[in-house]
C-alpha cells in the first residue's frame, strides 16, 4: 500500500494516513475482508511515527471503513461499498476548531465585533440578581441538589405556555430541559445518529455544529441557506444523491445571515421530509428577538418529524446556560436517558432562577426592551454598511447578525490588518462553512456596531 505523505504540509500526518487509505480503499479494497498492513510495518515503511498510524486507523474504524480484530489486525470492513462513496470527512479537529477560540480569549478590551452574543454593557442585571437571591434565600435544594432528569415540571410548563404563543402545540411531557442549545443539539446527534450516517445542514450556517458533527464522525452535506430559507431546488438535487437522516435549519435570524425562513419554504422542507423519510432539528434560539412571530416547522409540522431548540442563554445570560428540546412523544424517554448518561441532569439553580424571572415577568419585559434595542442597532447598521459600499447578502428583520462583503477590491488580508489595527475580533467567513470554503463574507454583531472603532474599521475597509 503506497501512501501519499506532504511532510512539509499543513496538514497533520495521521490525516494524510486516513486519506491514503480511504482512497486505496476506494479503488482496490472495497467489499470487506482485506487485510490492511500492520501498524508497525506501515510506520517503518514510510517512517512516519506509529502513533500517526494507530490514530488513522482508529478514526477509519469510528467511520465503519476499517474494523479490528484482536490479535490479528486491522481488515477492511464488510459494510465498506455503501460507505466509500459518501463523502469522507475531512480535517482534523484543530482544523475544525481553528479561529473560534480568538473570540473567546479576547480581552475585555477588543471589540468582538464577529461574536454571537450580547455585550456585557447591554446586559440587566437587577432582575437578573433578584431572582438569583430570591433562590439561594427559598431553596437550598436549588443551590445544592441535582435537578430532575427532564427538568423541573414547573419550567417545562411555562415553557409549553411560551411555545403555544408561537402556535406550537406541546405538551409539558414532550419538552426535556438541557444545558443549552449546544447541548441540545450534541442529545439529539447522539440519539439519532451513528459514525457514517449522513446529515443535512445550512450553508453558511452554524460552525459550532460542524465541530460536533466531526467529533461524532458524521457525514456532512451543505444546503445553501438563501434569503427565505434553504435553496429547495438545490436541496431536492441533494436528495437524489444522498439519504440524510436529520436536516438542521435555524428558522428564525438565521446564525450568520440573519434571515428568516418563509412559510412557503417550510411547507415545502416539510412535504421533502415526508417523502425521503429525514426529521428536522428546527434550532430557535433568537426567537425571543422578534417582533411578530412567523411560521415555525414545529407548529406546521405538529412535532412529528421535527425536533424544536430553544434556549434563554442569548438573551438572558451566557453564563445560565438553560436550553430546551420539545420532541416527538415517543423519543422523551430516550433522549432523557442519554441526557442522564452524559451529564446527569442540567443546573438546577439557573432553572429556578429562569422560573422566576418567567414567573415575574421580568423576563418578558426584558426581552423586549432588546427587541427594540437590536432594531435600532440593526437599522443603524445597515445605514453604516450601506454607505460605506458593502454588500449586504439580505436585510434582517432583527436580531443579532448581517451577513456582509467588503468592497471586492480589498483582500481578506488586508481585512485582517485593519481589523487587528482597530482592536476588533471578526469570525472569519470560511468558519461557517462546513468545508471551510474561502469566502470574503462576514458576520457581523450589530450590537457591536455603535463602538467608534467598528465605525472606522467599516470606513477604512471601504
Amino acid at each position: 500500500m503506497e501512501l501519499s505523505i506532504n511532510r512539509h504540509g499543513g496538514t497533520p500526518i495521521a490525516q494524510q494516513v486516513e486519506a491514503s487509505i480511504r482512497d486505496w480503499i476506494e479503488t482496490q479494497g472495497s467489499g470487506g475482508g482485506r487485510r490492511l498492513p500492520s501498524i508497525r510495518r506501515l510506520a517503518a515503511t514510510h517512517d512516519i511515527s506509529r502513533n500517526a498510524v494507530i490514530e488513522a486507523y482508529e478514526r477509519l474504524v469510528a467511520a465503519g471503513l476499517v474494523c479490528s480484530r484482536r490479535g490479528s489486525g486491522f481488515y477492511v470492513a464488510d459494510s465498506t461499498a455503501s460507505l466509500v462513496s459518501q463523502p469522507s470527512i475531512n480535517g482534523a479537529l484543530e482544523e475544525v476548531t481553528n479561529g473560534l477560540w480568538g473570540l473567546f480569549n479576547a480581552n475585555e478590551h477588543t471589540l468582538k465585533l464577529g461574536c454571537g452574543w450580547l455585550p456585557s454593557h447591554w446586559r440587566e442585571g437587577d432582575d437578573l440578581t433578584h431572582a438569583i437571591r430570591h433562590v439561594a434565600r427559598s431553596s437550598r435544594a436549588g443551590i445544592f441538589e441535582y435537578s430532575t432528569p427532564q427538568g423541573p415540571l414547573a419550567l417545562r410548563e411555562l415553557i409549553q405556555e411560551r411555545l403555544r404563543m408561537l402556535a406550537v402545540g406541546v405538551d409539558a411531557q414532550q419538552i426535556v430541559m438541557t444545558g443549552g442549545g449546544s447541548h441540545s443539539l450534541d442529545l439529539i446527534i447522539r440519539m439519532l445518529l451513528e459514525p457514517g450516517d449522513v446529515m443535512f445542514v445550512e450553508s453558511p450556517g452554524y460552525y459550532n455544529l460542524f465541530g460536533l458533527l466531526h467529533l461524532q464522525r458524521i457525514r456532512v452535506i451543505g444546503v445553501p441557506r438563501l434569503a427565505d430559507g434553504p435553496d429547495i431546488e438545490r436541496l431536492e438535487q441533494l436528495l437524489a444523491e444522498h439519504r440524510p437522516k436529520l436536516f438542521y435549519i435555524n428558522s428564525v435570524f438565521h446564525n450568520p445571515t440573519g434571515s428568516t425562513l418563509t412559510p412557503a419554504i417550510a411547507h415545502r422542507v416539510l412535504q421533502l421530509a415526508e417523502q425521503h423519510d429525514f426529521q428536522i432539528i428546527e434550532d430557535d434560539i433568537y426567537a425571543d428577538f422578534q417582533h411578530t412571530p412567523t411560521s415555525r416547522l414545529a407548529a406546521l409540522d405538529g412535532l412529528n418529524r421535527v425536533f424544536y431548540l430553544g434556549s434563554f442563554s442569548k438573551s438572558l445570560s451566557s453564563s445560565l446556560r438553560v436550553g430546551f428540546i420539545a420532541t416527538p412523544p415517543t423519543l422523551v424517554q430516550r433522549l432523557v436517558d442519554i441526557k442522564m448518561l452524559t451529564s446527569i441532569s442540567a443546573s438546577r439553580f439557573a432553572e429556578q432562577v429562569v422560573i422566576i424571572m418567567l414567573q415575574n415577568g421580568s423576563y418578558r419585559k426584558l426581552t423586549e426592551r432588546l427587541r427594540t434595542k437590536l432594531s435600532n442597532q440593526m437599522a443603524m447598521a445597515l445605514t453604516m454598511l450601506k454607505k460605506a459600499g458593502w454588500e449586504i447578502y439580505t436585510e434582517p428583520a432583527g436580531g443579532m447578525f448581517i451577513w456582509a462583503r467588503p468592497p471586492s477590491d480589498i483582500s481578506p488580508e488586508r481585512v485582517s490588518e485593519l481589523a487587528k489595527q482597530w482592536e476588533i475580533t471578526l469570525s472569519p467567513g470560511h468558519l461557517f462553512f462546513a468545508d471551510h470554503q474561502p469566502t470574503p463574507w462576514l458576520r457581523l454583531n450589530v450590537a457591536y456596531m455603535q463602538d467608534p472603532r467598528a465605525k472606522a474599521f467599516i470606513e477604512a475597509v471601504s
